[in-house]
């Protein structure tokens, strides 16, 4: 459960790093990642905190579904085809790359490898 506390600690202070400090506007699809990792870091605090390792399946959903669709949007940022008929996102376009680190690095990219790790890890709590 640390790893995941850790992991979700990480992947929240980088999304609020890329936003407050580099001033990186997200859009939709990067919203409702947050909206799926802010509170894993709760959750898991909270569940180390109290030792209830039932916690595991509140995560495992939701690291799931945040996986889903951070697949989809680096989809939308790399599938010319999923990105040209985008009429879902509102604002900033979800296709816009803020950083493209050796070429497939992205911030959905950074998005789901923290929930895979998050949702991997998730599989192997035991209960006490």
């Amino acid at each position: 459960m640390q790893l995941i506390f850790f992991t979700a600690l990480i992947a929240t202070l980088g999304s609020l790093y890329f936003s407050e400090i580099r001033q990186y506007v997200p859009c939709e699809f990067c919203w409702y990642q947050r909206i799926l990792m802010y509170p894993l870091v709760i959750i898991s605090i909270i569940s180390i905190i109290r030792n209830d390792m039932g916690a595991k399946y509140y995560i495992r959903i939701m690291s799931g579904i945040g996986l889903l669709l951070a697949v989809y949007h680096y989809g939308l940022q790399k599938l010319s085809f999923l990105g040209d008929n985008l009429a879902a996102c509102t604002g900033v376009s979800c296709t816009v790359q803020y950083i493209n680190w050796f070429g497939f690095i992205t911030i959905p990219f950074l998005s789901f490898i923290a929930f895979t790790l998050i949702f991997i890890l998730s599989f192997m709590i035991k209960r006490k």
